[in-house]
């Protein structure tokens, strides 16, 4: 019997994952994979089977490009003020099942009950900041320089768009993208992650409550994602791809991507240094570190990878941080009481004890967790490293789960260097008192976001994204969100 099987349905609070869990979503229609196979979603907190989603073929993807491509030309041409009337129904009804959505979500990704609820509003809020963007789509007129012709600028959808989207945040990373291509007049083809696909289904049962209507939105869910994506990549109907992920699955799209010249946008891997100055305020620094170390239990691309701290402050912000993560109920996502919840797969968890164990190995000393747990489940204890060595494997690639290395350092242009030395460039973080100098190492920082004096990044108002190989393009923002899923139209008129 699945976990499923065993819920009660009467409580509206509590997800109904047979329902979620009935087919892929092609065309306004739940309809079984051509191959009839089925992908096993798991609770991480216990190892145990949720449910299981259709495995889409190419023939179901092909299926999903004909429906997109169908409803097109009537969403392309729906006037802004109704599709922006959709996009804040949807919106409002996220909000009004918030309670169910984060439930799912700590079922198939593992994340504390109080952060799935924080990512339940974070991605609602996409829908409706693009609900008001949608109705600001502007175009341009002006004189030529010449004075011989005017030049008038047209903004219109690019068309068809596959949507990449990974298992840690799987409310969030849809909307993010989903909200302003919709808003821009696009139709969508979303991929979510094998792992957390129940989200992807409960959601667009949302959207079609909303009134999005058939073929806008088409939900796949696939054991073989990349043969999938290049068989969708290689209709030349499909002229967006937006990918979360891996910066190593995003070399490999960009290649499937080239051989029809689609537009493309990144946001991939980080490596984020958290910088700590002598004349921080230690508590908000703290409270900072625990924000951007804990959100979601590392499992982050903005997560703090490698946290600097001036040897003036070192010992006591180690000692303040290593209290606060010693005492982080770990547990279940579905507890209420949990702070830490598991780690995605043991996959994950054989990576952290891997980076660990070497750290521990070159000279790094343990001041709180620092071993794997025994199960049942996917769990790791939040962990505290000091005395960081050179050369160890996790200053250069992303942990992903709770543990924190704090590294020591001198002069401001020292750390500015180090925390530059990586090929990564999503986030960062700085806590200093001085705002000059706040403002100088922000300006320095290669990083394509800076959270200084707070632990929090995100903001559905502000444009996410990286630079070096953390990605192409940017994600919200006033309009640099909606820009990524139109095109410029440049027409030359002596009128």
């Amino acid at each position: 019997m699945t976990i499923a099987q065993q819920m009660p349905k009467a409580d509206s609070h509590l997800p109904d994952i047979e329902a979620t869990a009935r087919g892929l979503y092609i065309d306004g229609n739940w309809r079984q994979s051509k191959s009839g196979r089925k992908i096993g979603v798991t609770d991480p907190s216990t190892g145990a089977l949720l449910a299981a989603v259709a495995d889409a073929t190419v023939e179901d993807a092909q299926a999903s490009i004909e429906a997109a491509s169908r409803a097109a030309p009537g969403w392309r041409s729906t006037p802004p003020r109704k599709r922006s009337e959709i996009l804040r129904r949807c919106f409002e009804l996220m909000i009004e099942r918030s309670e169910m959505l984060a439930t799912l979500i700590s079922l198939e990704n593992g994340k504390a009950l109080r952060d799935a609820r924080g990512e339940v509003a974070y991605a609602a809020e996409f829908f409706r900041w693009n609900a008001e963007e949608a109705v600001r789509i502007t175009g341009e007129f002006g004189i030529a320089p010449s004075g011989g012709n005017r030049i008038i600028v047209d903004y219109q959808p690019i068309g068809i768009c596959l949507l990449i989207t990974p298992w840690n945040f799987p409310a969030a990373m849809a909307t993010r993208k989903i909200a302003p291509a919709l808003a821009a007049g696009c139709t969508v083809i979303l991929k979510p992650a094998s792992e957390t696909p129940l989200t992807a289904y409960a959601l667009a049962s949302i959207y079609e409550e909303a009134g999005v209507p058939p073929g806008v939105v088409n939900v796949l869910t696939t054991s073989e994602p990349a043969q999938l994506s290049a068989a969708i990549l290689t209709d030349p109907r499909v002229r967006k791809l937006s990918f979360t992920g891996s910066t190593g699955v995003g070399r490999l799209l960009l290649t499937e991507a080239a051989k029809q010249i689609v537009s493309c946008s990144m946001e991939l891997g980080g490596n984020a240094p958290f910088i700590v100055f002598d004349d921080a305020d230690l508590d908000a620094a703290l409270d900072g570190a625990m924000v951007a170390k804990m959100r979601n239990a590392g499992e982050a691309c903005t997560a703090a990878n490698r946290l600097y701290v001036q040897s003036g402050i070192y010992a006591a912000f180690a000692e303040g941080l290593a209290k606060r993560m010693a005492a982080l109920t770990v547990g279940s996502g579905v507890d209420a009481l949990t702070e830490c919840g598991p780690m995605i797969t043991p996959k994950a968890v054989e990576k952290i004890d891997r980076l660990v164990a070497d750290a521990k190995a070159k000279g790094a000393r343990v001041m709180c967790g620092g071993e794997a747990s025994a199960g049942p489940g996917y769990f790791y204890p939040p962990t505290v490293l000091v005395d960081m060595p050179e050369g160890v494997e996790m200053a250069h690639e992303e942990i992903f789960g709770p543990v924190a290395p704090i590294y020591r350092f001198e002069t401001e242009d020292e750390v500015v260097a180090r925390a530059n030395d990586t090929e990564y460039g999503l986030a960062a973080y700085v806590f200093t008192r001085d705002a000059a100098r706040g403002l100088r190492v922000s300006s320095a920082l290669e990083a394509g976001m800076i959270a200084l004096n707070r632990g929090l990044v995100s903001d559905p108002a502000a444009p996410f994204g990286g630079v070096k190989q953390s990605g192409l393009g940017r994600e919200g923002g006033q309009h640099h969100g909606i820009a990524e899923f139109m095109e410029a139209k440049y027409i030359a008129t002596s009128f």
